[in-house]
């Protein structure tokens, strides 16, 4: 994949608490630089996932991870993480995530995830809410972010 592939990217500094002794980043932290990357692709859609999870509309669990370490990102080293949505099941959402040093095109690291739409009462799964994927398919296809008014339930969960 290219960048141009990806409609989204989020930038972040690599901190010293994600970095082991030599400087490189811990392979853990990309499962953090994961999270960050989906919070800030939904807000870029004017939805933040973790208030629409506490008013109990659409909440999520990962259910899968897969990384490729292709270059080390070191201590302070300024990212980018270029993240797409690629597939909405009934109740999932698998994204991609590639992460590049600033203003670089050498892939880093790549990430493959799948979040399963998730009814903590129950601890079982549900469908992704049709807003929620109508708003996610317009951005994916066009690069466009609709106005959420168009999804009432969602901008009120949104709030």
């Amino acid at each position: 994949m290219a960048k141009a592939d990806f409609k989204f990217h989020a930038s972040l500094r690599v901190r010293w608490m994600e970095s082991d002794a030599q400087g490189i980043v811990y392979f853990g932290a990309y499962m953090d630089y994961l999270e960050v990357a989906w919070s800030e692709y939904f807000r870029n859609l004017g939805v933040s996932i973790y208030r629409v999870a506490q008013k109990g509309y659409f909440d999520t669990a990962v259910v899968k991870t897969v990384a490729e370490y292709k270059a080390p990102a070191r201590l302070d080293d300024m990212l980018e993480l270029y993240t797409r949505v690629v597939k909405i099941g009934n109740s999932s959402i698998a994204l991609e995530m590639e992460i590049y040093p600033q203003d670089s095109d050498r892939l880093l690291t790549s990430v493959e995830a799948v979040y399963v739409g998730f009814d903590p009462g129950s601890q079982s799964s549900r469908p992704v809410p049709d807003d929620i994927r109508e708003l996610v398919d317009h951005f994916e296809a066009t690069g466009e972010v609709l106005n959420l008014e168009r999804f009432p339930l969602l901008a009120e969960a949104a709030k």
